[in-house]
């Protein structure tokens, strides 16, 4: 049986951060593959700034394609929409059996996972590893779940918000992205202040 992490964002866009995070699942615990779930919108979130789905897509196949453990998913495009976590890993549960699928979300998400629809129900279908966002992740009442573990991993403080401000600023990003996505978001003139 495969264990697979699943780590789900709107990716707008993907940046280093998402990877070192994946690959620090991959060198630090038992997992073997992380899929990358593109959402197509957070319920929880602003969509002002998002970028088509099709090119967020685009842009995370690019960060991913030189990782043979990187699998990008696009099964949320396909899902009703407003997309719910908890929805998307009924169906992947049921659609490959032969895998253990493991939850892997940041310590943020834990402020607000009472939110989230049918939270009680995760840490119930899968395990949950969260990665700390924040010195004080340690503090949710959340990790006193038997299913939801605090990971060591590495506290980055790289948001794609602060990239999409970077660009629309004119000022470079580089570094914070992959030299592919930063290629192709520059050629299309992603997130670049309007006129």
């Amino acid at each position: 049986m495969t264990y697979t992490g699943l780590l789900f964002g709107s990716f707008n866009p993907v940046h280093t951060g998402h990877l070192i995070i994946a690959n620090h699942f991959l060198a630090h615990t038992d997992i073997e593959e992380i899929w990358f779930i593109l959402s197509p919108q957070n319920p929880l979130k602003s969509s002002s700034e998002m970028l088509p789905d099709r090119e967020r897509l685009k842009l995370l196949e690019l960060a991913a394609e030189d990782n043979p453990d990187f699998h990008v998913s696009d099964v949320e495009l396909r899902m009703p929409r407003p997309s719910y976590t908890v929805s998307t890993i009924e169906h992947l549960l049921k659609r490959h059996p032969e895998r253990r699928f493991v939850l892997l979300i940041g310590s943020d998400n834990l402020d607000v996972f009472d939110q989230w629809k049918d939270h009680e129900r995760l840490p119930e279908l899968l395990p949950v590893f969260v990665y700390p966002r924040s010195p004080d992740a340690a503090s949710s009442a959340f990790l006193r779940h038997p299913n939801i573990t605090l990971k060591d991993a590495p506290l980055l403080e790289i948001s794609s918000s602060n990239i999409r401000r970077l660009i629309r600023e004119g000022k470079s990003p580089r570094y914070l992205l992959p030299d592919k996505v930063l290629e192709r978001i520059r050629e299309r003139g992603c997130y670049e202040k309007k006129e």
